[in-house]
């Protein structure tokens, strides 16, 4: 290709020498950007074909849509889909949202406009079922390509990956009854959003299979310290001695209510949180929890993202993802 192009005419355009435009085509390093840009100025201009390593490459960007990043997941979630997404050539550009901030629609418009080439929404409308799916069914029409994590939703044709939370609720349950516990309260979010409502389910299922003749207890509040806070007031005012709750934050929340209030963790209350964050295991006492496997999510995601993008016809399907219970010192065999 090189040889069509006269190295003479090219640095009498430039102002450069021919030396210096050879270094260029062979794309070295060692030339000063403006010059470089003065000779890559002069092969447009004089009507040349620029070398193919001197070609732009046109960027590939994905939409990286998650929730606000108080919560500690969130940001653990970022920053394995941002290392998936680089491996497989493509820029992630990252959306937070927030309660009177910018909507989940607006970033997917802004996002569009932008010439993204695929979506993912994490724990995003997708979730909510009193959310309008309709949204989705426009991106899909609009053969736009995009997954979905954290709230499989079967009205929207989507590939999904998500946690298994029926078997996260069943495996705290046994644990905490291995303990001698059967006063076993829930603290979650609010009951519209998809794993709520399964954790609710698979809680409500397996505490009137293990004791049936015992009321249950469930507590719907905010992901917050806070919200954690007040499900604990309510549950240990039913007589609870156990509490599973929906996200780590929340049972730090519970942790410290309890610490306010002379209530012993374990000796008291055992407490079992959900995310197993980094931080979270350096509490006092250290946090009975569960270890998702978010790098592994991440990189399913990514890569169907990928064959969806380059052309692969997949069918819409829900993959569910096994987290791990790590036994710390909130939980203790009821005194």
């Amino acid at each position: 290709m090189t040889n069509r192009i006269s190295l003479a005419k090219l640095a009498k355009q430039a102002g450069v020498s021919t030396a210096t435009v050879s270094r260029v085509l062979n794309g070295k390093d060692v030339v000063a950007p403006e010059t470089r840009q003065a000779v890559l100025t002069a092969i447009d201009l004089l009507g040349y074909e620029r070398p193919e390593k001197l070609r732009r490459r046109p960027t590939r960007l994905i939409g990286l849509i998650i929730p606000e990043l108080s919560n500690p997941v969130f940001p653990l979630f970022a920053q394995y889909l941002e290392n998936a997404l680089t491996s497989h050539g493509y820029t992630p550009i990252l959306c937070t949202q927030r309660a009177g901030g910018v909507t989940e629609d607006t970033h997917v418009q802004l996002l569009l406009d932008h010439g993204i080439n695929g979506l993912i929404f994490v724990s995003g409308l997708h979730a909510d079922l009193e959310a309008n799916p309709q949204r989705y069914q426009k991106l899909i029409e609009q053969k736009v390509p995009f997954v979905t994590v954290n709230g499989s939703n079967p009205v929207i044709k989507a590939p999904d990956f998500s946690l298994d939370d029926a078997l996260t609720m069943r495996q705290a349950i046994r644990h905490l009854r291995s303990l001698g516990h059967s006063q076993i309260g829930l603290a979650v979010g609010p009951s519209r959003f998809v794993p709520v409502s399964r954790k609710t389910a698979s809680f409500k299922a397996e505490m009137q299979r293990l004791f049936p003749t015992q009321p249950v207890h469930v507590t719907n509040t905010l992901f917050t310290l806070e919200g954690g806070q007040a499900a604990t007031q309510k549950l240990l005012d039913y007589g609870c001695t156990a509490i599973i709750y929906g996200s780590d934050i929340m049972a730090l929340g519970g942790i410290q209510y309890c610490q306010a209030n002379g209530v012993s963790v374990p000796d008291d209350l055992s407490i079992i949180g959900f995310d197993d964050t980094p931080l979270i295991r350096f509490t006092s006492p250290s946090l009975t929890t569960f270890r998702h496997p978010l790098q592994e999510m991440s990189q399913m995601a990514v890569s169907t993202l990928n064959d969806m993008i380059n052309g692969v016809d997949l069918e819409p399907h829900s993959m569910t993802f096994q987290s791990e219970l790590f036994v710390r010192e909130s939980t203790s065999t009821l005194a």
